[in-house]
């Protein structure tokens, strides 16, 4: 195995058998970019069935041109993800270069500018795209690479390509579960090396926020900070936990210390799940199966 090959790693592969390589045509291709991880998921859109998920983390990857490098490389080696026939791809870009503009605000020719409040952008080397969160009737603006974007542009040139941002993905998903929630609990999301907190009342998002993570301690802290915020009480307030983090880990052991009302989220309610994905716990990738409820 070469070195570039040997950066991706895979951790987890789901394969339906309902999954059939003749019907890729009928399939929407999910996707999810990290600085050091991509995920794939596989929906039928006949029935809204996950049919096919993988998980990979990148080793020895400290430079978004060592990263193209490695998802190049996971391309090039697998057997489905540059076939160029599917219904529909949608990409996630997961990074802290995004802000979310009410949709009455939103000019796309300042796109740029607006951006520019919440991060330092490269106009040689990063594109900015948008996406939309109609539950929230905002305009997500976020910064990608360059050569990434065209890169996938060119592996996908025939078949509908959609962009998006993880917040997006998770806003979206988050509004969806609170409907059957009245309790206005705490959302968390926990991904590797970073932490999303939301927050929703009464149908609507009054909180959103990504933290990036050093030491656990950092958990708690932030969390706390932003129940501090929104006047909840970390003794009977409910926190909903998504994300890389279970219930026998010591972070989970160790938060349940500070925070008193925690479970775990369910999984979307959009999209229907066979047996082979019982042995992904329900909470896990939820950023990933919410970016099946965005709409381009």
């Amino acid at each position: 195995m070469s070195s570039i090959a040997a950066r991706h790693k895979l951790i987890k592969k789901i394969k339906d058998e309902k999954f059939d390589e003749d019907n890729l045509h009928r399939y929407i291709l999910l996707t999810q970019i990290g600085a050091k991880d991509f995920q794939a998921a596989v929906i039928d859109s006949d029935d809204n069935r996950l049919i096919f998920f993988e998980d990979y983390v990148f080793n020895e990857v400290n430079s978004q041109a060592e990263l193209q490098t490695a998802i190049q490389a996971l391309f090039d080696s697998h057997e489905y993800l540059s076939a160029g026939f599917w219904k529909e791809v949608r990409i996630s870009i997961k990074n802290n270069k995004f802000i979310q503009v009410p949709s009455s605000l939103f000019i796309p020719d300042a796109a740029g500018e607006y951006l520019r409040f919440n991060a330092v952008i490269d106009p040689g080397t990063e594109s900015i795209k948008s996406c939309q969160n109609h539950r929230t009737d905002a305009v997500t603006i976020f910064a990608l690479q360059k050569d990434m974007l065209q890169w996938l542009e060119k592996v996908y040139a025939n078949t509908t390509v959609h962009t998006f941002h993880q917040s997006s993905a998770l806003i979206e998903g988050v509004l969806a579960a609170a409907k059957s929630d009245g309790n206005n609990p705490l959302y968390v999301y926990v991904d590797r090396f970073k932490l999303h907190v939301l927050f929703v009342k009464e149908g609507k998002l009054i909180y959103y926020n990504q933290f990036q993570i050093k030491q656990f301690t950092d958990y708690v802290k932030y969390i706390m900070l932003v129940m501090k915020a929104m006047g909840m009480n970390q003794e009977t307030s409910r926190v909903i936990l998504w994300g890389y983090i279970g219930k026998n880990s010591p972070h989970y052991q160790e938060f349940i210390k500070y925070v008193r009302n925690v479970s775990f989220g369910d999984r979307p309610a959009h999209l229907r799940f066979g047996y082979l994905f019982d042995e992904i716990q329900e909470h896990h990738y939820f950023d990933l199966y919410s970016l099946h409820l965005l709409t381009a």
